[in-house]
């Protein structure tokens, strides 16, 4: 079952202004970031939506901020991981509202390739000190993530963790993915929307970002735009490069 308009798992996600300007954070961080001046509302698509733009704009600080407000751990993980490592996230979330349908998600995740240590670690931790029935990592393919490489890892959360009827938010899943990796990544998107699945991801990567189905935001210091997949810079950058990287590298160098 594919989600529609109707019963997607996020409908929207909206900064409460009036609320930021009476606790005279209007000029402090993270409102004053690119991305959080030009925001009232964002509206979602029920499969995927997209969040690309230069680094420092601000995706991850409001990725991170609608994972948290919508229950998940700012570090990543379910709703059901409760630990710190470091907080270092902002208080965007406390001044974001989440539009949701009636339908509400069996599953979700927050995975963001930063932190897959940190929960990799909390995972074995509960695991060591039992007591929760059959061991946490049989659902994440039975292997510690820990005993994995970076990419292999982030991939076997993806792959075995994630199961479908749920809400996923990525912040950058391509800084542990090889090219190959990536497209098995759409591929396993692509299953999971079927099995009425949504995605909210930033990202910089042109493989990642080619789902059909879906809304990009590009945000630029002064826009936030909705647009397609091949006006994206991202493509469109990829695309000149490989076209000709003689001639790219002779600019370039």
């Amino acid at each position: 079952m594919i989600l529609s308009e109707e019963n997607q798992y996020i409908k929207s996600i909206e900064i409460d202004w009036q609320k930021v300007h009476a606790a005279k954070l209007g000029k402090t961080y993270p409102f004053n970031l690119p991305i959080i001046k030009q925001l009232s509302t964002l509206s979602c698509h029920p499969q995927v939506t997209y969040l690309i733009g230069e680094n420092g704009v601000g995706k991850s600080t409001l990725i991170e901020a609608i994972a948290t407000a919508y229950g998940f751990n700012p570090e990543g993980g379910t709703k059901n991981m409760h630990f710190s490592t470091e907080a270092s996230h902002s208080v965007l979330h406390d001044f974001l509202r989440i539009s949701k349908s009636y339908r509400q998600a069996k599953d979700g995740f927050f995975l963001r390739a930063e932190t897959v240590y940190n929960v990799s670690s909390h995972i074995d931790q509960l695991d060591r000190e039992g007591g929760f029935g059959p061991p946490i990592i049989a659902s994440y393919g039975g292997v510690s993530l820990h005993k994995q490489s970076h990419g292999e890892s982030f991939f076997a959360i993806f792959m075995n963790r994630f199961s479908g009827k749920g809400i996923y938010i990525l912040d950058e899943p391509e800084a542990a993915l090889s090219p190959t990796r990536q497209m098995a990544m759409l591929k396993r998107m692509d299953e999971l929307i079927k099995e009425g699945s949504q995605f909210i991801i930033a990202t910089h990567s042109p493989i990642i970002l080619a789902y059909p189905q879906s809304r990009i935001y590009e945000i630029t210091e002064k826009t936030i735009e909705v647009v397609n997949y091949k006006e994206t810079e991202h493509y469109a950058i990829t695309k000149t490069f490989l076209d000709d990287p003689e001639h790219m590298l002779k600019l370039l160098l």
